[in-house]
This record gives structure tokens, C-alpha cells and sequence, in this order.
């Protein structure tokens, strides 16, 4: 079996919570968790904590293979080694000595699924007892005396030329249990290197670090992780903010009334030309919905859904459609929203979508707030892939 470490205490001082704090608009821990859920190596992934925060904030992300283990306070204060707590968990979870246990550091969050399952396949091929990342640094180092360290001044070498030196990026680590316990240390033995792109350098220990690498994620990594929306089949969208903002409005005669987008409209008739079925879905149940559902000449139209109902209604739809909940897509914004949004394929909400929504595993929060346009800005998306 092969686990994946995340030690995650509470009690940073240069950033308060910091590993839960928004990165590129989500927890920092999400990321390694992301990337980590996606590997195919990794069995287990375990999160160590001493916050409640951070627990219950890793607990809304509804993962697969993603369990929170309390670490003791002795194990989470500022003097406390990382080890201390790898120890603890190894010692209280009763693993076996051949386990691979792949310590991994949340203040590294441009390290990718990729990153993970090759240097585990280099673990599993070649002969080391353990490895570390390392990125190859092409800066010139001196000592203290005026003499170079990894270079000859009086011939420096073109950067092309140079061969650089090898740095510790802090980004994972990988050994066996039992080298662990025998040597008290994340590393032993015969170490192997993997070597990880040069922009995955920086950890994040300061403020200016998050500017930098918030940078660097949406230029290395956001851009280039596209999920594959011609799989869309069926779209699903809340009402109340969403399609509304979420208002409650009333006339002078007490009248309910919503204010609901025209962009939207159009959003919806440009799916429905590339043959994507659409439906509302909500936990109300009103005229006005109705009435708005027929100007959208939606296909589908579930009202009076509550407490688990919108889940069960969308599973019927995709029976009628022969289609799975991996080919659905759903766009929700509150507590009630997220049993269906954990389910399936394709998760959307708009940006003033409750934290907890936010935070669900892969779901795409779109630019726009509940009633502006949300689908519209959703539509861009899916109709970019159905050419």
C-alpha cells in the first residue's frame, strides 16, 4: 500500500491557517489533495491535524481516499519536527514495514498528479531505499572566505553551458515504513533524486511567496488542466442563487418576485443547438420558476426537491437519458446543493457560492455572481469543446 502524508497544523505565524487559506480560489491543502486523488499509485491519503478548521475544511471537499488524522498537540507546536509526526501516525495506524509512506508538503502546490506517479514509478524500478525532490538551480553560489562554490569565476560559463546544482524543493518524499522507524528520518539509505520543473522552487513560507507562486500555478498549472466538457450530455441548474441572485423581492401587494438574467436565456438556447438537454432543478416550488422555465423552453423542470431529493431526481433523468452522472453537469450554490454537485461529472457554481461549495473536489466556480449571468459564463466553457 502506498500513503500519502500531509502534516497540516494550525498554529503558522508568518500566515495565520495558512494552509487553508484561499489559493488561486481554493484551501492551500486542496491542491496536493487534488493532485494526490488523481494519482493512481497512491492508496491512501491522510491529512495530520491539530485544527478543527482545517479538519472540518478538508472534510468538505468529499474525497475518495482522503481521511483527517488528529496529531497530538506535543506533535503540532512550533518546535515539533515533521518527523515527530510521521513517527505517531506510523506508530498509531499499525501499518506494515513494506508500506511506501510518501511524506508531502502543502506549501508546495504546483506539484502534479504527474509529479507524483513518476517518481513513485522511479521508487518502485530503481534500486533506492528513498527519494527527494529537487529542482536543478543555475545560480552562481559563494562562500563565506570569497572562494565560488560551483563554478570557476575567471571561465564562467553561458547558462546553456552549465550544468547547474541540484536543490532541495521540499515538495515530497518517499520511503518504506520500516526505513522510517529504523532511522527516525524522512530520508535513508541509498537516496534517489527526482528532479521537478524549476518553477516549483519556491515553498510557501512568507506572504510574498503566495503572490509569486499564485503567479506561477495559474501560469504552469491552471492552464494547462482543461477537463474534456464534449462529455456534457445534460445541464442542471439551482434556482435561487443562481439563476436569481438571490434575492427575495415583493410588490406592494406582497407578491414574491425574481430577478432572473437574459443572458442566461441565451446561454441555455446555444446549448440546447448542440444538443445538450437542460433542466432546472430546485428545492421550491413556484409559478414563477414554472413560468420561467417555459420562456427557457427548458427540457426538464423538478421543483419541491429538499433533503437529498435533488440527487435522486437527477439520477432519473440520466435513467431516461441512458446517460451517467459522469455526463451531467450541475451548477449549485448552497448547503442543499452539494450532495448532487459532490456526484457528478461536471461541477459549477457561481462566485458568491457558499465557502463549503467552493470547496468541493473539482468544481469550477465561474466568474460571475448568482443572477449575472452564471450560466452564460458556464456555456463558454462547455461550448468552447462541441465544435
Amino acid at each position: 500500500m502506498t500513503i500519502a502524508f500531509i502534516p497540516v497544523r494550525g498554529g503558522s505565524k508568518s500566515i495565520p491557517l495558512k494552509n487553508i487559506k484561499d489559493f488561486c480560489g481554493k484551501p492551500l491543502v486542496y491542491w496536493n489533495i487534488k493532485a494526490l486523488e488523481n494519482c493512481k499509485s497512491v492508496d491512501k491519503i491522510v491529512v495530520a491535524t491539530d485544527s478543527d478548521v482545517i479538519k472540518k475544511t478538508v472534510n468538505s471537499f468529499s474525497l475518495k481516499k482522503t481521511v483527517v488524522y488528529d496529531r497530538k498537540p506535543e506533535n503540532a507546536c512550533d518546535t515539533s519536527s515533521t518527523e515527530s509526526v510521521m513517527l505517531e501516525y506510523i506508530d498509531s495506524a499499525n501499518l506494515n514495514d513494506d508500506d511506501i509512506f510518501m511524506l508531502v508538503q502543502a506549501t508546495s502546490p504546483l506539484t502534479e498528479t504527474k509529479h507524483f506517479t513518476e517518481a513513485l514509478s522511479m521508487y518502485e524500478k530503481e534500486n533506492f531505499d528513498s527519494i527527494l525532490t529537487c529542482v536543478r538551480n543555475y545560480r552562481f553560489f559563494w562562500n563565506e572566505d570569497g572562494t565560488s562554490k560551483n563554478y570557476d569565476y575567471k571561465a564562467r560559463p553561458r547558462r546553456q553551458n552549465f550544468s547547474g546544482i541540484l536543490m532541495e524543493n521540499g515538495a515530497f518524499y518517499i520511503n518504506t515504513v520500516a526505513n522510517i522507524k529504523e532511522s527516525q528520518n524522512r530520508l535513508s539509505g541509498k537516496i534517489g533524486i527526482y528532479e521537478m520543473p524549476e518553477y516549483t522552487a519556491t515553498e510557501i513560507d512568507e506572504p510574498d511567496d503566495w503572490i509569486i507562486l499564485e503567479n506561477l500555478m495559474r501560469k504552469h498549472v491552471l492552464q494547462n488542466s482543461v477537463k474534456d466538457y464534449s462529455r456534457i450530455k445534460l445541464l442542471l441548474s439551482d434556482v435561487d442563487g443562481t439563476l436569481t441572485d438571490g434575492g427575495m423581492y415583493y410588490s406592494e401587494k406582497g407578491d414574491e418576485l425574481k430577478k432572473f438574467n437574459t443572458r442566461d436565456g441565451m446561454a441555455f438556447q446555444l446549448l440546447r443547438e448542440k444538443g445538450i438537454k437542460i433542466g432546472i432543478i430546485t428545492s421550491e416550488n413556484t409559478r414563477i420558476v414554472e413560468n420561467r422555465a417555459k420562456k427557457l423552453n427548458v427540457d426538464y423542470l423538478i421543483q419541491g426537491k429538499r433533503d437529498g431529493g435533488k440527487l435522486e431526481a437527477a439520477i432519473e433523468i440520466c435513467k431516461t437519458l441512458e446517460i451517467s452522472l459522469s455526463e451531467l453537469a450541475f451548477v449549485g450554490d448552497d448547503i442543499n446543493d452539494i450532495e448532487l454537485l459532490s456526484k457528478v461529472g461536471f461541477a459549477f457554481c457561481p462566485n458568491d457560492a457558499i465557502q463549503d461549495v467552493k470547496n468541493i473536489f473539482g468544481i469550477n466556480a465561474v466568474p460571475s455572481n448568482g443572477g449575472n449571468g452564471v450560466i452564460r459564463d458556464i456555456s463558454s466553457v462547455i461550448l468552447k469543446f462541441h465544435k
